[in-house]
């Protein structure tokens, strides 16, 4: 969804050292990459040179979307979702998560110099207020038994769809202690019909404000209330404040309504 369009975007900084080093990456060293995009749209797109627009932000990256080109390059969109609540994290307030496989890091790069992706760019450029790009690579995670939804208390029902909470983790040197908060959290999600989708490693931000980001998390739940059986659980509860506010230095928790959610089939 999102790429490198220009040196300087409106809504973001490049990470000049970041794009430099993957594209010296030697084709033994480079390999696929997950992209994943946190966004911010405008309220009304701005095309500038005092052009009026009548479309939202969102309308106009929506007819930025290269799907075309990410078919070409043999990349491709394995989630995309608008968030419905931001439970941590003050600013900015995203509006929609999206992450796309790409065969390699310097097939990310070149794509911005593809005549037909520059086309497009002009209305991400109009939609974007802001965004953050990180470069992953998946973690390993833990193996749970997955639960038949049909059997759980909390099953996905047409008011009470199936969620993803995302997850962006800026760790500090106190990793054992994300990892107790993970095991006990996990131990109260599996009964509520967790799906860890996919957790990563963040290699780099490549665009962004600046700050650094170790690993963001996809974890998909049947539905709102079997999450919020989680959230209000007292071990976990007691687990977070042991454990989990001590090892984070900066977090987004987002609850997002999934559109497309091929993360787990991805890794």
């Amino acid at each position: 969804m999102s790429q490198v369009g220009a040196v300087n975007p409106r809504y973001a900084t490049l990470n000049t050292d970041y794009a430099a080093e993957m594209f010296s990456m030697s084709d033994e060293e480079d390999g696929p990459i997950w992209m994943v995009n946190l966004m911010k749209y405008r309220e009304i797109a701005d095309y500038g040179d005092g052009q009026e627009s009548n479309i939202s932000g969102q309308e106009a990256d929506d007819l930025y979307a290269p799907m075309a080109v990410l078919a070409d390059i043999g990349a491709e969109i394995v989630f995309a979702g608008n968030v419905e609540t931001q439970l941590l994290g003050d600013s900015p307030k995203w509006d929609r998560i999206a992450v796309v496989k790409y065969p390699t890091r310097r097939s990310f790069l070149k794509m911005s110099s593809r005549k037909d992706f520059q086309e497009k760019h002009v209305h991400k450029e109009a939609g974007m207020q802001t965004t953050i790009v990180m470069g992953c690579t998946p973690m390993d995670t833990p193996v749970y038994s997955k639960k038949d939804w049909t059997e759980i208390a909390n099953s996905p029902s047409e008011s009470d769809g199936v969620i993803t909470v995302v997850h962006v983790l800026q760790l500090n040197e106190q990793i054992e202690k994300m990892n107790n908060y993970s095991l006990i959290a996990g131990e109260r999600a599996i009964p509520n019909g967790v799906r860890v989708d996919g957790w990563f490693q963040v290699e780099n931000t490549i665009l962004g404000d600046g700050r650094k980001w170790d690993q963001v998390r996809f974890n998909t739940f049947p539905s709102r209330r079997a999450f919020k059986e989680v959230l209000n659980d007292p071990a976990r509860i007691e687990a977070q404040k042991k454990y989990r506010e001590s090892a984070i230095s900066d977090t987004y928790t987002m609850i997002v309504t999934p559109l497309i959610n091929k993360v787990s089939d991805s890794i």
